[in-house]
């Protein structure tokens, strides 16, 4: 059971609230056939708590859904209805195929370019589905949920063997995945990664886009699945309410890598809620960019002019297009958000405006970014505050970043730096004072009156940037 609260219907919600009680609705329903009369206590009591949080909250639209235990369960109506009249709204119970394609649709709001097959595995079933960028295929449902593995094997996690291989054997869905990625969406599947990351001593503690190549993901799992869990390193890192579903989760992800043979698995911490809403946006928002933005949403909580940042996206346009420096499209959109992140930071004490603006991007709720794209944006931000030099930086962000990512978040904090000195942090400015590459030479043109900005410390700054570029740097007042 799960109340998220969120800011508001966009592109890029953002949850002010976020609770979840582990009822174990799904627990018994495929041997009984019904909902355990003491999950319903547990269910219910926390739907109460959560319908007075939404009071609290003013909460102004309230959009409830149920899957597998109450799809599957004989007394499943009987206790919606009873959940309904606590909720004061409408529950929706998701057939397997709808619940898949919520999923689906929450890995593509969540995650660049998706291309692969989404696995959302539940208490009570496994959802899987594929996924291209925007277009979503038909889906199909499994009772491979961890509560439903643990009902149909008396808690044998040998008998689970077979009966998830078996599940598996002969699904045409699965053949289209080979060399694509696995998307790992749920709950269970998001401790086995936080127990890997853990275990691994990877610097970065943030589950979305969270990635572990192929090898790694298979022969993780088959050690969770086969051994004592509670004596598995770093354990402790899991809800020990979780801890006896890992073994569970860990087999159907094995058979699942074994069987889909997928490059790598990403773990999305976004899925059916947040796929409901993306499908209850209209069409031009549904093809915004959620990195931009969120992005745009925190330069306008926290810049001191908002348009600032959208003019810097597009003075330096101009300059990359003329600096010989080859940039993608990803790359683009990474400098763009970069680029509105620019002055989150400017009412902190001068001394920490780099650290903590460099916390609050890499740590920040962003979707649509993995993680090396997470160091690039938060170094270009400590960059443009704290300065070029490296020798503070934290030992996490430089595990994260490639010497590519690193060079390019040095390029564009140098530009900001120079950017920033001209303006104040000011709008309706920087457009008139060009800076680009011309004849071998990084110009900067400060045209009229705005010559008068000229300083020895204005110069500095632009030949920081110049030696990083490799041309010289000259200012045409």
């Amino acid at each position: 059971m799960r109340l998220v609260i969120y800011e508001g219907m966009t592109r890029s919600p953002t949850p002010i609230f976020n609770e979840k009680v582990l009822a174990g609705l799904g627990r018994q329903v495929q041997t009984t056939g019904l909902l355990a009369q003491d999950a319903i206590d547990v269910a219910l009591a926390a739907l109460v708590r959560f319908r007075a949080l939404c009071d609290i909250q003013h909460v102004s639209k309230i959009w409830a859904i149920a899957t597998a235990a109450c799809r599957d369960a004989r007394n499943g109506r009987a206790f919606i209805a009873e959940a309904e009249r606590i909720c004061g709204a409408t529950i929706e119970i998701l057939s397997g195929k709808r619940e898949a394609h919520f999923t689906a649709l929450g890995v593509v709001s969540g995650i660049y370019k998706p291309d692969g097959i989404v696995g959302d595995l539940g208490g009570g079933s496994l959802e899987l589905i594929d996924v291209h960028g925007t277009r979503v295929k038909h889906g199909l449902t499994l009772p491979l949920g961890g509560l439903a593995l643990q009902d149909l094997t008396g808690k044998s996690i040998k008998k689970a063997e077979k009966l998830v291989a078996d599940s598996f054997k002969g699904l045409d869905l699965l053949g289209d995945g080979e060399g694509r990625t696995f998307y790992a969406v749920g709950g269970t599947w998001r401790a086995l990664a936080r127990l890997h990351m853990w275990q691994t001593g990877y610097p970065f503690h943030v589950m979305h886009n969270y990635r572990i190549s192929a090898r790694e993901a298979l022969d993780f799992s088959r050690l969770v699945h086969r051994v004592d869990t509670e004596t598995l390193s770093k354990i402790e890192v899991v809800n020990a309410a979780r801890r006896p579903l890992l073994a569970y989760a860990a087999l159907v992800l094995e058979n699942l890598v074994r069987t889909i043979k997928p490059k790598e698995v990403i773990i999305s911490v976004l899925g059916v809620r947040e796929g409901l809403l993306y499908s209850l946006l209209d069409a031009r928002e549904r093809t915004s960019d959620p990195l931009i933005v969120a992005a745009a949403d925190l330069n306008v909580l926290r810049s001191r002019s908002p348009r600032h940042g959208e003019e810097l996206t597009a003075w330096t346009d101009r300059f990359i297009a003329t600096s010989g420096l080859e940039e993608s499209a990803d790359e683009r959109r990474l400098r763009h958000a970069a680029c509105l992140l620019g002055d989150i930071g400017w009412r902190a004490h001068p001394d920490y405006r780099g650290e903590q603006a460099m916390n609050i991007v890499a740590h920040g709720a962003f979707v649509a970014v993995d993680h090396p794209g997470r160091a690039y944006l938060a170094l270009a931000t400590y960059f443009r505050h704290a300065g070029l030099s490296e020798d503070e930086l934290p030992t996490r962000l430089r595990e994260l970043a490639t010497t590519h990512i690193l060079d390019r978040a040095r390029v564009l904090g140098a530009a900001m730096r120079v950017a920033y000195i001209l303006t104040a942090g000011q709008s309706g400015v920087l457009g008139h004072m060009p800076m680009q590459v011309k004849r071998g030479k990084l110009v900067l043109r400060l045209p009229g009156a705005y010559g008068r900005l000229v300083s020895d410390r204005l110069f500095s700054r632009l030949r920081q940037l110049a030696r990083l570029v490799g041309r010289e740097p000259l200012i045409e007042a």
